[in-house]
C-alpha cells in the first residue's frame, strides 16, 4: 500500500511539475494589465554628469543620456549571472544584472502578444508570431529588451526575482556605460523605440525598480505543490522496506 502511494505520488508531482514549469511562462491577457502599462515611455533631457560606480571589484563609468520611466509586461527576461552566459564574465559587465524584454501600450490593446512566443539571449530579444496576420498586429515601437544596471544587491535581487508575466514599473538614466579593466569594454544604448537589431536595445541605470502586478496564474502556486508531492513520494519511498521495493 506504501509503496503504491508514493509511486503515485512521484508520478503524479513529475507530471504536474512537467506541466507547471511549461504553463509558468504563460502571458496574462490584457484585461488583467494595469491601466499605466498602456503609457509610452517617458524620456526626458537630463544635466547629469557621467559618474563611477564599483561593482565585483571593477570601477565603471556611467554617462547618463536621458531620464527614462517605462511601465511594461514582462514577455522575457535573461539573468546575467546565468551559468551558460559566458558574454559578461568575458567582459567583466557585472553591472548589467538583468535583461527584460517588456512590451507595452498597442501590442497590450490588440493582444497580439498572446499569439507569439519570446525567448532571450545573454543580450537579445527575439518573437516569432504564430501567423503572418498575428505579425502584422503587433507594434515593433512597443517593445524593448532594456539592459538594467545596477550595483545595489536589493535591487539586483529584485531583478533576479521578476518572472514572465510580471507587470514591471522602472526609471532611471538610458545611459553609456564603460570600464578599463583587462582591456577595457564600453556598451551604449538605443534613444528611440524605432529601431531594430544590434543596437536597439535600451540601456538602462536604475534609480527606481518595482513589480506592479505579479503574474499570479495558478501554475505559479501549482509548481509548489508538484515539489510537495515530490517530496512526499519520496519520503514515502525510502520508508518502504527494502524488499517490498525490490
Amino acid at each position: 500500500m506504501l509503496e503504491s502511494l508514493s509511486k503515485f505520488l512521484l508520478l503524479s508531482g513529475s507530471l504536474l511539475l512537467a506541466a507547471s514549469i511549461w504553463k509558468n511562462s504563460e502571458l496574462p491577457t490584457a484585461s488583467t494589465a494595469d491601466p499605466v502599462l498602456l503609457q509610452e515611455p517617458l524620456q526626458l533631457a537630463t544635466a547629469n554628469r557621467p559618474f563611477s560606480v564599483s561593482a565585483e571589484g571593477i570601477r565603471y563609468e556611467v554617462k547618463p543620456l536621458y531620464l527614462y520611466t517605462l511601465h511594461g509586461l514582462v514577455v522575457s527576461r535573461h539573468d546575467t549571472s546565468s551559468w551558460w552566459d559566458y558574454l559578461h564574465r568575458e567582459w567583466n559587465d557585472h553591472l548589467n544584472v538583468a535583461d527584460l524584454c517588456v512590451i507595452w501600450g498597442n501590442n497590450l490593446k490588440s493582444e497580439a502578444y498572446r499569439e507569439m512566443s519570446f525567448s532571450s539571449g545573454q543580450f537579445t530579444c527575439n518573437f516569432k508570431a504564430s501567423s503572418s496576420e498575428v505579425f502584422r498586429k503587433f507594434d515593433l515601437t512597443a517593445i524593448s529588451n532594456n539592459h538594467m544596471l545596477t550595483n545595489n544587491p536589493a535591487v539586483a535581487q529584485a531583478l533576479r526575482n521578476v518572472k514572465i508575466g510580471d507587470q514591471v514599473r522602472f526609471s532611471g538614466y538610458l545611459a553609456e556605460y564603460s570600464h578599463k579593466h583587462d582591456g577595457g569594454f564600453q556598451r551604449g544604448t538605443s534613444t528611440v523605440r524605432t529601431d531594430t537589431g544590434n543596437g536597439a536595445c535600451e540601456t538602462v541605470w536604475l534609480e527606481d525598480f518595482e513589480v506592479i502586478r505579479r503574474n499570479s496564474g495558478p501554475w505559479h502556486w501549482l509548481i509548489r505543490t508538484a515539489w510537495v508531492l515530490l517530496g512526499l513520494g519520496v519520503v514515502m519511498w525510502f520508508a518502504v522496506p527494502f524488499r517490498a521495493r525490490h
